[in-house]
């Protein structure tokens, strides 16, 4: 009997051995060799058990992010456009640039503060690194860069594909010159063609050359004669067919600048600027006085304003250096919210009208009235009416230096107004260039005229000017005699003309000193 409860009480034992959790095995990958997995106890077989090692990386490991030394470096290591070494006519480009040294000095000053900012653009989307050197092909890196086509700002906008993406150009202001906004604009327009041309980024610069219509069209007629439809088998425009070597071009130089005997300048892969957020309409000198930076750089770096002031329906950001980023930030917090404007005052004359008053003074009646809401269409003579700022005060000198060398700026780098001339029998482009008071380099460069003899009677010509809308009757011209005292600033209001219209008929800037008894040109 007792015999027999041994053996039950064995094999029960037994039994509950079989039933608890053994070790797991590695479950094998065909192809893969998996060591055994050992239990504890057999690892460490007559030693002791060590303590249980805690991570503290709970979290899965991010991506690693490269470091780059330099910007460069950054842009080279995101190319992914097809070699440009497979295309002869890349490689001249590359050697194109690298012949022109003062050229590529000239678009890496313009291009420094932004080429942070725009790689971290093309990364947000996924793009290929050349994308941060188009604007070299575009605009040589100039915000004020216009074409015969009537394409404006680093990256070539014309008007109608810039409204298009979200560009506003009124009065006030010209988003295709706005370099931040342009950007974003521009790479979410070459985004766009991309995924219509199913990711084919050579088929979506051809359509940001020439337009996407243009290169839809072509792939369709390809397409139905059995052809080939990339870009190198498309009957582009000749630029177009030049468009992309010239970026491969870059992608070779960059690559490998030591080839072609390039030495890249040693820009930092760091942030140049930051976006200052106003939240209200701002003269341009008083908040670069604030940020204490010249007007100059202020607008060079926000070139898309072509007044005094931000616009008063925006946008109302500014791009600064971080140093003077930092210090207005630091200011705008104690300022009262309508210290950042300033104003020019004009007393209603008997006979003046809102109409008339916007013609003199050179500006859209919207623009008028906007600075003057609540005023109505009816004014009174003697009412007191807000001018937006064209003059200089005179109260503040610092102040009006600043203006006057804005408005000089504005004048000078802002694109003008088109028009065309057909040249009259006898004409040559000095006289062409006289009557519109242009340089006879510029008339040859608009119209590609190599030769300046070799114009003809009844061909068309491209002119570029600022628009002066005439005070009085149109075409006349009088001769005033500066008195002692006088400044630039009075004789603009006497007349009440620009006093930039003043400075540029006379030869003449904000730093010229009047002599009584000179005599200056008005034209009325």
């Amino acid at each position: 009997m007792r015999l027999n409860f041994l053996i039950y009480l064995a094999f029960l034992l037994i039994a509950g051995c079989a039933g608890l959790r053994q070790p797991e095995q590695a479950v094998a990958i065909a192809g893969d060799q998996v060591e055994p997995v050992l239990a504890v106890s057999e690892v460490y077989a007559g030693q002791a058990e060590p303590a249980p090692v805690i991570s503290e990386d709970i979290e899965p490991a991010g991506p690693v992010i490269p470091h780059y030394n330099t910007i460069w470096d950054r842009v080279v290591d995101r190319f992914a456009l097809e070699s440009c070494e497979a295309h002869q006519g890349a490689i001249s480009w590359a050697k194109w640039y690298a012949s022109k040294p003062d050229y590529m000095a000239r678009i890496f000053k313009r291009a420094e503060p932004w080429l942070y900012y725009i790689a971290g653009e093309v990364e947000k989307r996924n793009m290929p690194g050349e994308f941060v050197l188009l604007p070299v092909i575009e605009s040589a890196f100039d915000p004020f860069a216009f074409s015969r086509g009537r394409a404006v700002g680093t990256w070539q906008f014309i008007a109608e594909t810039g409204k298009r993406y979200g560009m506003k150009q009124n009065w006030w202001y010209d988003g295709r010159r706005d370099v931040y906004s342009a950007t974003q604009s521009a790479l979410n327009y070459l985004q766009d063609m991309a995924d219509m041309f199913e990711g084919d980024w050579l088929l979506a610069m051809a359509g940001y050359n020439s337009g996407e219509g243009r290169v839809g069209r072509l792939i369709k007629k390809q397409r139905a004669a059995g052809k080939p439809t990339d870009y190198w088998s498309l009957k582009l425009p000749r630029e177009t067919r030049g468009y992309v070597p010239k970026l491969l071009g870059l992608q070779c130089l960059f690559s490998d600048p030591e080839k072609y005997g390039v030495q890249l300048p040693d820009f930092p892969n760091e942030p140049f600027i930051k976006l200052v957020e106003l939240e209200t309409q701002a003269d341009l000198v008083i908040t670069a006085e604030l940020a204490g930076m010249p007007v100059e750089k202020l607008f060079r770096l926000n070139a898309g304003f072509n007044r005094w002031a931000t616009a008063p329906e925006g946008p109302y950001h500014l791009v600064m250096p971080l140093a003077n980023a930092a210090r207005i930030e630091d200011k705008l917090e104690l300022l009262a919210i309508d210290a950042l404007m300033r104003w020019d005052q004009i007393t209603v004359r008997k006979g003046d009208t809102l109409g008339k008053l916007a013609q003199e003074y050179h500006m859209p009646l919207s623009v008028l009235r906007d600075a003057n809401e609540g005023s109505g269409d009816l004014i009174r003579v003697g009412q007191k009416l807000r001018l937006p700022r064209e003059g200089i005060d005179r109260i503040d000198p610092l102040y009006a230096s600043a203006a006057s060398e804005l408005q000089s700026l504005q004048a000078r780098l802002v694109a003008p107004a088109r028009s065309t001339h057909r040249i009259r029998p006898g004409e040559s482009l000095s006289v062409i260039a006289r009557r519109y008071r242009v340089s006879v380099g510029n008339l040859q460069r608009w119209n590609n005229i190599s030769n300046p003899h070799a114009i003809r009677a009844g061909q068309s010509l491209l002119i570029f000017q600022q628009q002066v809308a005439p005070a009085g009757k149109a075409g006349s011209t009088t001769r005033y005699t500066v008195q002692r005292g006088d400044t630039l600033w009075d004789i603009a209001k006497k007349y009440r003309i620009k006093m930039n219209d003043l400075m540029r008929w006379n030869n003449l800037n904000a730093r010229s000193i009047l002599q009584p008894g000179q005599r200056l040109n008005v034209m009325l």
